[in-house]
């Protein structure tokens, strides 16, 4: 089952990631009028979720700073240009982090899980929850940024 679903992460994440390729730094951190966030920002937002709902959750480290987490946690927004740098990071971490997850599950890393009550409205019990609520919650993201790019 948890392979399926990790498959399904990296469709998502692939069609983000084509979605602003070839877009500048610029382009990705640009903010139109009526929108609260940017193109980066869902991106950072996507993976920080994921490593909060499903790692964190479940008793394990992320791989991911502290900084990082509070800058794209749930509530958080978009305080200034992004560099390069933090670009290509969270680019490559979206990429690589679906088959980390998969291997990280099958070594049995995701056994304890502390249940969460989304502000979606769905409450997780287990990893397995976390993973196909966070693959909703990556797709409605997506869909987010399928909007954002026609104002960039």
């Amino acid at each position: 089952m948890i392979d399926h679903h990790c498959q399904l992460l990296t469709i998502t994440r692939n069609n983000a990631l084509k979605l602003v390729e070839g877009l500048s730094d610029e382009q990705l951190n640009l903010t139109p009028q009526r929108f609260n966030n940017n193109l980066i920002w869902n991106l950072g937002h996507m993976l920080v979720t994921q490593q909060l709902l499903c790692y964190r959750l479940s008793g394990n480290d992320t791989f991911l700073s502290n900084a990082l987490i509070e800058k794209y946690r749930k509530g958080s927004k978009p305080e200034g240009p992004v560099p390069s740098e933090e670009i290509a990071n969270i680019k490559s971490w979206l990429a690589e982090s679906p088959q980390m997850m998969e291997r990280d599950y099958n070594l049995g890393m995701f056994k304890s899980y502390k249940e969460y009550s989304t502000s979606y409205g769905v409450t997780l019990y287990s990893a397995e929850d976390a993973v196909i609520f966070n693959n909703m919650h990556e797709s409605m993201h997506l869909g987010a940024m399928i909007a954002l790019k026609k104002f960039v």
